[in-house]
C-alpha cells in the first residue's frame, strides 16, 4: 500500500503495529480495529456483569492487545481476541471468541469470560440456543 494515500489515523496504525510486532500482526490490528463490533459487544458484557467487575475493583481499564499473542486470531468467518483488562483490585484478560456466517455479516459472540491473574475464571457471555441474539445490543 502507498503510505501516502492512507489516511492518517491508519498510517499511525499500520506504523505502530510494524514497530511493535511486524507485518502480519498489523493486519490483524487493522482487522480488529475495522471489524469492532465484536470487541465493543464483548466489553458491554463485561460491563453488564457486575461479579466480574467487583473481582477487577473500579475503575475498570482496557489495555492494548498484545500483538505477539498468538490467541488474538481474525478471519472472515472467525475472531478470538485476548483483551488486558484491569482494576483496583485485580488484572487478567478478557477472553472472547466470536463468527459470523459470511463476509461482511454482523459478528456474533459466541464465549466471554474474565480470568484473573490468580486463575480465576469468570463466565461473563456464553451464546446458546435460546438466546442466540442475547449478544447482540442495538
Amino acid at each position: 500500500a502507498s503510505w501516502h494515500r492512507m489516511s492518517m489515523p491508519l498510517q499511525k496504525l499500520v506504523l505502530f503495529g510494524s514497530m511493535v510486532a511486524g507485518g502480519s500482526c498489523t493486519l490483524i490490528y487493522y482487522l480488529i480495529q475495522s471489524e469492532a463490533s465484536y470487541y465493543q459487544s464483548a466489553l458491554e458484557q463485561l460491563h453488564s456483569r457486575p461479579e466480574a467487575l467487583e473481582a477487577l475493583g473500579p475503575p475498570l481499564s482496557v489495555h492494548y492487545l498484545h500483538l505477539t499473542d498468538r490467541y488474538n486470531f481474525v478471519d472472515i468467518a472467525d475472531a478470538q481476541l485476548k483483551i488486558p483488562v484491569s482494576g483496583s483490585k485485580s488484572e487478567g484478560h478478557l477472553y472472547v471468541s466470536s463468527s459470523r456466517d459470511a463476509p461482511f455479516k454482523r459478528w456474533h459472540l459466541q464465549e466471554v469470560f474474565l480470568q484473573l491473574k490468580d486463575g480465576q475464571q469468570i463466565p461473563v457471555f456464553k451464546r446458546s440456543a435460546e438466546n442466540g441474539d442475547e449478544g447482540k445490543k442495538d
